[in-house]
C-alpha cells in the first residue's frame, strides 16, 4: 500500500507512521519530495488492519492499497517518472541517452579507439565487458579487473561513464571500485542473490530482461533491488527467445510503451542483442525512439570483423556516426513529445 502524508508532514510524525506500520510486521520505503512524503509499505498477508489503523492517524491524508506485485517499481507507488543521474547525464528525463561501445574489452588499444569513436558521435556512456558469460566454457570470458582498469582509463580519455556487466554477488564491490552503471545480464535477470547485493551497492543498475521472461517477471526482478535499498534501476528490453530464427532474439518492441504504463522506471533498448545483425541495428533503433524509449545502448567495435564476441552484430565507428545522425530528427520529435507529457502532467491531465 501507498501512505500519502498531508503537506509539510514533521519528521516525527513520518517517524510515528513508521513505527505503527513496522507494528504489524511491514516494511517501509519512503519517496521524500520537498513538500509531501509518500511511504510505500510491503510485506506478506492482509493489509487491512495495518490500512485502518494507519489511516486514523491525523498526519496521514490517504492510503492506498497497491495491486501490482511489485510495489516499488509500480506506477501506483510513484507516478512521475525516475530520473537517475549518471557523471552528469540524467536517464528518465529529458534528455535521450545512448550507451555505446564493444561486446567485450580485448584491449587497451581497443577500448580507447571504441570510447573515442563513440563519444565524437554523441554517446554519453561506454559500455564494455570485463566480465563475459558465454554459452561455450571454451569461448572468452573476459579481461576482468584489467578490463576494468582499462575501462576507467577510457573514462578518464573522454569523460564517458562506464556501464559494465556484473555476474556474480561476490564480484559486486570489485565492479563497482569502477563502473558507474552495474549491468545484469538476460541469463541473471533472476539471480537473485546477485540482485539482492546490487541493492545495496550504491550504484545505479541496468536490468536486462531475461531470454524468456515476461515483463511481469522483468518487473519482479527490478522489485529485488529496490526492495533492498537500491531504488535507481534501469529496465533493458534486449529480445527474448521465439521460433524465430531470421533474427538473433525476437525484439518484443511494444514491452517498452507497456513498461511506461506499468514503471516509472527508465526503459532502455538494446537493439544490438534484440537482431543480432548490424544492418537492422538502426531500422530498431529508430523505432526505439519514436516507441518511447528512454535510451539505447548499442554495441559499437573499432573493428567488428576482428572482434572475439558479437562481431556480427556490432556497429563499426563510422556505421554508428552515421546511426546518430540518423537518429536526430526522431529525436528532436522524442523532446517535443516530453515537453508536452510535462506540460499535461503538470497541469493533471
Amino acid at each position: 500500500m501507498i501512505i500519502s502524508m498531508k503537506l509539510h508532514a514533521t519528521r516525527e510524525e513520518i517517524d510515528d507512521v513508521r513505527k505503527q506500520v513496522e507494528h504489524f510486521g511491514y516494511k517501509v520505503h519512503s519517496i521524500e519530495g520537498e513538500e509531501r512524503v509518500v511511504i510505500g509499505v510491503v510485506g506478506v498477508g492482509d493489509v487491512t488492519a495495518c490500512m485502518e489503523s494507519v489511516e486514523a492517524l491525523p498526519q496521514v491524508e490517504k492510503v492506498v492499497r497497491i495491486s501490482a506485485p511489485y510495489k516499488f517499481v509500480s506506477r501506483e507507488f510513484r507516478k512521475e517518472k525516475t530520473r537517475i543521474r549518471v557523471n552528469g547525464t540524467e536517464i528518465g528525463g529529458d534528455e535521450f541517452v545512448v550507451m555505446a561501445g564493444p561486446c567485450s574489452v580485448e584491449s587497451e588499444k581497443q577500448i580507447m579507439q571504441a570510447a573515442e569513436g563513440v563519444a565524437k558521435a554523441g554517446a554519453k556512456m561506454l559500455r564494455g565487458g570485463a566480465f563475459k558469460p558465454r554459452t561455450s566454457p571454451y569461448d572468452f570470458q573476459g579481461m576482468e579487473e584489467e578490463g576494468l582498469k582499462l575501462l576507467q582509463k577510457a573514462k578518464k580519455a573522454t569523460g564517458l561513464a562506464i556501464i559494465t556487466e556484473v555476474m556474480s554477488d561476490r564480484d559486486v564491490d570489485l565492479v563497482a571500485k569502477y563502473a558507474d552503471v552495474m549491468q545484469v545480464g538476460a541469463r541473471n535477470m533472476q539471480n537473485f542473490m546477485l540482485l539482492k547485493a546490487l541493492g545495496k551497492c550504491g550504484r545505479p543498475v541496468l536490468l536486462k530482461r531475461g531470454l524468456s521472461s515476461t515483463v511481469k517477471e522483468l518487473l519482479m526482478s527490478a522489485e529485488y533491488i529496490t526492495a533492498h535499498g537500491n531504488s535507481e534501476v534501469l529496465l533493458c528490453e534486449r529480445g527474448i527467445r521465439t521460433f524465430e530464427t531470421v533474427t538473433r532474439n525476437t525484439c518484443d518492441i511494444t514491452a517498452i510503451p507497456a513498461l511506461n504504463e506499468l514503471t516509472h522506471l527508465p526503459v532502455i533498448l538494446d537493439p544490438s542483442h534484440a537482431t543480432g545483425r548490424r544492418s537492422l541495428v538502426p531500422a530498431l533503433s529508430r523505432a526505439g525512439v519514436a516507441i518511447g524509449a528512454d535510451g539505447l545502448i548499442v554495441e559499437v567495435h573499432p573493428a567488428p570483423e576482428k572482434a572475439i564476441s558479437d562481431g556480427a552484430q556490432s556497429l563499426d565507428l563510422a556505421q554508428f556516426q552515421k546511426m546518430m545522425k540518423d537518429l536526430e530528427p526522431y529525436v528532436r520529435l522524442w523532446n517535443e513529445s516530453r515537453k508536452t507529457q510535462a506540460l499535461a502532467a503538470a497541469a493533471g491531465l
